[in-house]
This record gives structure tokens, C-alpha cells and sequence, in this order.
């Protein structure tokens, strides 16, 4: 239901459940964020993006200016892409130059490259962390998850729209322009020679994260300019999850 100031022609419900595929939301200019928490994240930082609420209950402040639909709970349990779905849903425009292989005007001084990181899990967590830690963009390459599939939309806990995001198989030129434009690139690796510190050395950085079992390419470690690795008790552990050594690496570079 909603008030006379939100009257909107709703689309069918099945075309909610079709933004979670990357197919539809790119069809649609849109993808979905489940759960108050990260709605409300959203709506502080980036209230014009959210084109409508789907509710099972009436919503009261603040989302009295945001357009809401209210539905049945089965009819919300269709929509949900959540196991456990938590009775509100917003629809986000999607930036749509995610997938686009040009960088932005304002690039930032610290970005990320995830390079074929597939755990959508890994992917939303490393973009939440990225945020928290004050870096500018995300670069993924192709083969890593989409960072606006619901698993990774719910691992970012609303923050994905605090980063700029590029996904696209010519990474690896993206990362040759930033570095005439003098950026630094770092490499992770488990046997990495340097310290997480070197990344405090410069100014304009490049933190490379690579794939869950295979690590950086050789292709992107040609062009690295530092390795790093994260000084660990290898008799109680191989290695760190990426997602866990990310945070590190992005802590340390304040």
C-alpha cells in the first residue's frame, strides 16, 4: 500500500525476482539490497539511487519519501533472494558504467584489484572493507563475481555504492593507465618479500588481490611494482582467506 504522495505503477513481481540475475538487472537499470541494516546505510549516504521499497509491513521514517509497495508474506518470500528473508527489500539503480572499461574523472588515490576473485562472498566483503578503509574504487576483472549479485550486494552491508566499481576483462589496461598516471602497484602473494607497511610508501596505490587458489596472474605480476605478504605461523596455518588478508592490507596502508 501506499499514501497518495507515492502512487507508482509497480512492476509485475516476477520482475523482481528476475534482478537477481545479472541479465536482469542490467536490463533494468536496477539490482536489489535485502535487509534494514543495509537500506538504511544506503538511504544516508545515497537516498536518490533507491527507486522503490518492498515491504511486508507499513514503513514509517525514513522511508516516508521513498515510494513502497507493500505484499503478502509469501509474496515477499518469491521476491527474497535471502534464506532467511528479512521483511523489507529496496531497489537500487544500478550504476550502469560498472561494466564499462573506462575509469572515472575522480579516481582516488586507493583502489583495489580483485583479479578473478569468485567467491561472491569474498568479492562483498573485500568492497565492504575497501569502503571502511577509505579506498576510492574497486577494479575486477571479468571472471570475478559480479559485485551486484545478492550475495555479494548482502556481504557489503550497504556499502556498495561508497566505492566506484569496474568490471571488465581489460583490467590489465586500466592498471597500465593508472600507473602513467604514477600509480603504485602491489601485488599479494603467500611468499610476498615485503611488509603490508610498504604500502604507506606511496601515495597513489594499486592493492592487487588475487584468485582463492591460483593467486595473482603471471601477466599482472610482470607489471607489479612491489610483492607483499603477510607474515604468518605457517605451521598452524598455509595461508589467509583473501578476504581476511585484504582488510589487512587495506588497514595497513592508512
Amino acid at each position: 500500500m501506499t499514501d497518495s504522495k507515492q502512487r507508482i505503477s509497480f512492476k509485475p513481481l516476477k520482475w523482481y525476482k528476475e534482478l537477481s540475475s545479472s541479465k536482469g538487472r542490467l536490463n533494468s537499470n536496477a539490482f536489489i539490497v535485502e535487509g534494514e541494516h543495509a537500506i538504511r546505510q544506503i538511504i544516508s549516504n545515497f537516498p536518490d539511487q533507491i527507486l522503490e521499497l518492498v515491504s511486508t509491513t507499513p514503513l514509517s521514517s525514513p522511508y516516508r519519501s521513498i515510494p513502497v509497495r507493500q505484499v503478502k508474506e509469501g509474496q515477499f518470500h518469491a521476491i527474497s533472494t535471502a534464506k532467511t528473508p528479512r521483511g523489507i527489500i529496496a531497489v537500487v539503480r544500478l550504476p550502469v558504467e560498472t561494466y564499462q572499461d573506462t575509469l572515472p574523472d575522480k579516481i582516488g588515490d586507493k583502489i583495489v584489484l580483485l583479479e578473478d576473485i569468485q567467491d561472491p562472498g569474498n568479492v562483498g566483503t573485500l568492497i565492504r572493507s575497501a569502503a571502511a578503509f577509505n579506498f576510492a574504487g574497486i577494479l575486477l576483472t571479468d571472471k570475478s563475481a559480479d559485485p551486484f549479485s545478492p550475495k555479494c550486494i548482502q556481504s557489503t552491508a550497504g556499502s556498495i555504492l561508497s566505492v566506484w566499481i569496474r568490471r571488465t576483462k581489460n583490467y590489465l589496461n586500466l592498471v597500465n593507465t593508472l600507473k602513467q598516471k604514477d600509480y603504485t602497484v602491489f601485488t599479494t602473494e603467500v611468499n610476498g618479500d615485503q611488509p603490508p607497511s610498504a604500502l604507506r610508501q606511496a601515495t597513489k596505490i594499486i592493492l592487487a588481490l588475487g584468485n582463492e587458489s591460483q593467486g595473482i596472474s603471471d601477466q599482472l605480476l610482470k607489471i607489479a611494482d612491489h610483492r607483499l605478504g603477510i607474515p604468518i605461523n605457517r605451521n598452524k596455518a598455509q595461508s589467509l582467506n583473501v578476504a581476511a588478508s585484504g582488510a589487512i592490507f587495506m588497514f595497513e596502508s592508512c
